[in-house]
């Protein structure tokens, strides 16, 4: 019996890791521009991190995590999301010791046990960027650029930003009794997970994806009438910084995100309706995992999703090609000039093939216009004596004579 991968999880083979090699760059190269580093954590971490930072009350804890019992009977945890072990590794490490903010990105496997659908896997890959140390609202909006920044590069031009203000400690209580009281009426018709979260978290139903809900929670208070002078003072600078770069927005009261350690600022970047990137402020998280107390703001977009999008969106990615030349050979001598040929080519740079499986020379021509070679040349006893190559492009057939022992002048004309 042929065995398969598990559900929810996707090989990248290799006529599709080109795709995955440019995406990755571009969120690389706009990171670097803005003196955002990588950091690189555990496949794991232990459960305790997870519950005290992504909350108890979330869906990714109560329903979504691959938890299990080590050989030690610890309880670990595969990642789910990005943002609790770079908060871990920040404190670990002790970087807020270092000169502040602290700015972060990576790119990571992220597992959660979630219903498959089309670009949303068990097994997928997020980006995320985080950023330590500034409670300034030109932090937020730069982190919001940052995300507009890197969605445009990438080709993305039907881009709307929403945003919302979740509150603080200081006004969120104020808010959550508002809203238990308007529960109240309809606490029989909750889910039996919202009614859970009614005494633990209220706020939380209102991300619930249960028909029934979404229904009862329609007309709920709105956070923004109950947030403090602090809270709104700091979404009024977001919202000029916003303006001062243009980028247009709309505050969207029904935001809240699914993970528990957000306060003030929140939002969402579509492309169309689909939701290609979320994220927001969460000043409390490093001091509830056990660090200093400091403010931070972050995001995270998953790349199966963002990649899937390109290709609605009819988005070309490049392919910068399997091969830049391929060496064919007549005779022993040739192949094993070939051989070395290709080596030294490859040493400098230029993505070289020769012949590995016996086929004649019209079988490897037939090869080398398969795999997307750029140039070919055949290499002969002709060749070796004159010590000369004919490079042909093969783009339009133009042949290039070359002297055989000019490496850099091969690889000039085939780069």
């Amino acid at each position: 019996m042929e065995i398969q991968a598990p559900k929810g999880t996707k090989d990248m083979p290799p006529q599709d890791a080109y795709k995955w090699h440019y995406v990755e760059g571009v969120l690389r190269d706009v990171s670097k521009s803005y003196g955002v580093r990588e950091i690189r954590t555990p496949m794991f971490e232990h459960t305790e991190l997870f519950l005290r930072g992504v909350g108890e009350t979330t869906d990714i804890v109560q329903k979504e995590m691959y938890t299990f019992n080590d050989k030690g009977d610890r309880s670990i945890t595969l990642k789910p999301e990005g943002t609790a072990p770079t908060v871990r590794a920040f404190i670990e490490n002790r970087l807020f010791n270092e000169a502040q903010p602290t700015k972060l990105y990576y790119i990571i496997p992220c597992f959660r046990y979630e219903n498959v659908q089309k670009g949303r896997l068990r097994q997928f890959h997020q980006y995320g960027v985080e950023v330590f140390g500034s409670k300034e609202a030109s932090i937020d909006a730069e982190v919001i650029s940052l995300a507009m920044e890197s969605l445009k590069k990438l080709g993305l031009k039907s881009l709307s930003l929403n945003i919302n203000n979740l509150g603080c400690p200081k006004c969120r209580p104020k808010y959550n009794e508002a809203l238990k009281r308007y529960l109240e009426e309809n606490y029989d018709n909750l889910c039996g997970i919202c009614k859970t979260r009614f005494e633990k978290n209220p706020m939380r139903i209102l991300d619930c994806k249960e028909k029934s809900c979404n229904e009862i929670t329609k007309h709920a208070p709105i956070i923004l009438d109950y947030i403090c002078e602090e809270c709104d003072s700091h979404f009024t600078e977001v919202k000029n910084y916003l303006d001062a770069l243009k980028i247009q927005y709309k505050v969207d009261p029904g935001i809240v995100r699914g993970l528990d350690y957000y306060t003030k600022t929140i939002f969402e970047i579509l492309n169309d309706d689909f939701t290609v990137c979320g994220g927001g402020r969460y000043d409390k998280l490093i001091e509830e995992i056990g660090g200093p107390e400091m403010p931070a703001v972050g995001f995270g977009l998953g790349l199966e999703r963002l990649i899937m999008t390109l290709e609605k969106e009819g988005i070309e990615i490049p392919n910068e090609g399997l091969v830049d030349l391929y060496i064919g050979a007549r005779g022993e001598a040739a192949k094993t000039s070939a051989f070395v040929l290709a080596n030294k080519l490859r040493a400098i740079g230029i993505k070289t093939e020769i012949n590995h499986m016996g086929r004649s020379i019209k079988a490897e021509m037939k090869y080398a216009n398969k795999i997307g070679s750029a140039f070919t040349t055949i290499l002969g006893d002709d060749e070796l004596q004159n010590k000369t190559l004919k490079l042909k492009r093969m783009s339009d057939g133009e042949q290039f004579e070359v002297s055989l022992d000019n490496i850099e002048e091969i690889a000039k004309l085939v780069k």
